[in-house]
């Protein structure tokens, strides 16, 4: 029987109401007690290294679930992380840059209700998220959510209170899973996936925190740009569309990129991604070696990415080597 670690952080899926509103408290131990079968997919182990509201996930969080992974790795077949739905993504995508080419399973999942709710969904998302953990052809980060495997880094949370929150943004689900059959879509993801050889991950340990995401709206001030200066490393800016950015902000934008900070592009619409060369609005900005593209990529994804490649080095030419790498499918490759 295959060994899967259970990884409990907190989140709706472990939280229970006092009045003051819900708040995580069961163990990850407790969740799995309440889950019919789930001791029949796989010999469990637990580990608790946070019980909190997902709202107050940080980096230093993602490195210490990473910590976990990493010293339970050879011990474990795959590798289940409880997790609150709001920042699920952040962490899914984080979990990808800091072990990369993992040939264990890494899932995460949660519930949209608590597991103590009469119609919660939590039971068969851990059901199926450990299904997926156990299955020789999973690999790599994913979230497992309303009988849906999304590749870590292209998971969004796209519902607030429906059970199917998650979307996988320009990107197939890997899998579909219908009570406890997992159904792969694609070559590479079925029974022609590459078999496993033992090797072992490559882990990061670094990241930077000083990113920011900044979304346009009319009449954004250019000084904002200069405002952030001194708190941030790396703006992921949100335009307009395909990739339009008002005229007011090109000088800033320059000026931002030539003090030798960061600057990623990307949309503020959800689907189908960027396109700085069609319009005049974006062309000036397309063919600036120190401007990175984030074509379709999740802005989840982004901002975990960047977070990532300025951990790793601060060379201009190297940031963008390994930001335009792709990452457990993160980015449809140019």
């Amino acid at each position: 029987m295959k060994r899967v670690l259970i990884i409990a952080t907190g989140g709706t899926i472990a939280s229970t109401s006092d009045g003051a509103g819900l708040a995580p408290t069961a163990t990850g131990r407790e969740l799995a007690d309440k889950v019919p079968l789930i001791d029949t997919i796989a010999e469990l182990g637990f580990v608790q290294p946070m019980n909190i509201d997902s709202t107050n996930m940080r980096p230093r969080d993602w490195l210490r679930i990473k910590d976990v992974i990493v010293e339970s790795y050879a011990d474990y077949d795959g590798f289940v992380v409880l997790h609150g739905t709001d920042t699920m993504a952040y962490t899914a995508a984080a979990l990808s840059y800091l072990i990369q080419d993992s040939e264990k399973p890494i899932v995460l999942t949660g519930s949209q209700q608590p597991m103590a709710s009469p119609f919660t969904d939590a039971k068969l998302n851990l059901y199926q998220s450990v299904l997926y953990a156990a299955d020789d052809v999973s690999r790599d980060v994913s979230v497992v959510f309303s009988g849906k495997a999304i590749a870590g880094t292209r998971a969004h949370k796209q519902r607030t209170m429906s059970f199917n929150a998650f979307m996988s943004m320009n990107y197939p689900s890997l899998a579909y899973i219908r009570n406890d059959r997992i159904v792969r879509a694609g070559a590479g993801m079925g029974a022609d996936a590459a078999p496993r050889t033992g090797a072992a991950p490559t882990v990061f340990d670094a990241l930077d925190e000083r990113v920011l995401v900044l979304k346009l709206t009319p009449e954004l001030q250019p000084s904002i740009f200069e405002l952030l200066k001194r708190d941030y490393d790396a703006v992921i800016l949100e335009t307009f569309g395909i990739g339009g950015i008002p005229d007011t902000l090109h000088d800033a934008i320059f000026g931002w990129v030539d003090s030798g900070r960061t600057l990623v592009v990307t949309t503020q619409v959800p689907e189908e991604g960027l396109d700085l060369g069609v319009y005049e609005v974006g062309r000036a900005y397309a063919e600036n070696p120190g401007i990175l593209k984030g074509d379709d990529m999740s802005t989840e994804a982004l901002v975990a990415k960047t977070m990532w490649v300025l951990g790793q080095t601060r060379d201009p030419e190297n940031v963008r080597k390994l930001f335009y790498r792709e990452i457990n499918h993160d980015r449809t490759p140019r």
